[in-house]
């Protein structure tokens, strides 16, 4: 596993559509994500340090794993089939760890209200990775 950490969420201006660009630690690789706008907005507020009005559904679900005594340990994105990345929440509660699969959106959003690290498996990195701009600027 690669960890990596949330370069930027934004609008792809080719495909006019919500993308999650995920960086290696070291920088080399970034993993484009194509998202719902609304999974982009719950992205984007977590990254700016904002709450929505009323609980986003990862709101919700960090309120319900808190009251629970439940950590999030890390996010995975552990797979890439038929062009749809997967993705698993691991939790851990009373010295139990849960894998539960979610979309690779739902499992960012929480993982960064959690401060949880997030990790691309390296098949995944390697199919769909691109090399990271060396400018510093992502188009």
């Amino acid at each position: 596993m690669v960890r990596v950490t949330v370069e930027k969420v934004g609008l792809d201006v080719e495909t006019d559509q919500a993308i999650v660009l995920l960086k290696d630690v070291e920088g080399k690789m970034v993993l484009p994500i194509w998202i719902g706008p609304a999974e982009a907005s719950a992205i984007a507020l977590a990254l700016q340090g904002l709450k929505a009005p009323r609980p986003l559904t990862c709101d919700l679900l960090k309120l319900v794993l808190d009251s629970l005594e439940t950590r999030m340990a890390m996010a995975m994105v552990h797979d890439l089939r038929d062009e749809t990345f997967f993705a698993q929440l691991v939790l851990e509660k009373g010295g139990q760890t849960y894998e539960i699969d979610a979309r690779p959106s739902d499992a960012i959003a929480l993982a960064l209200r959690f401060d949880a690290p997030i990790y691309v498996a390296e098949p995944v990195l390697e199919q769909a990775g691109v090399p990271a701009p060396t400018d510093h600027t992502v188009h």
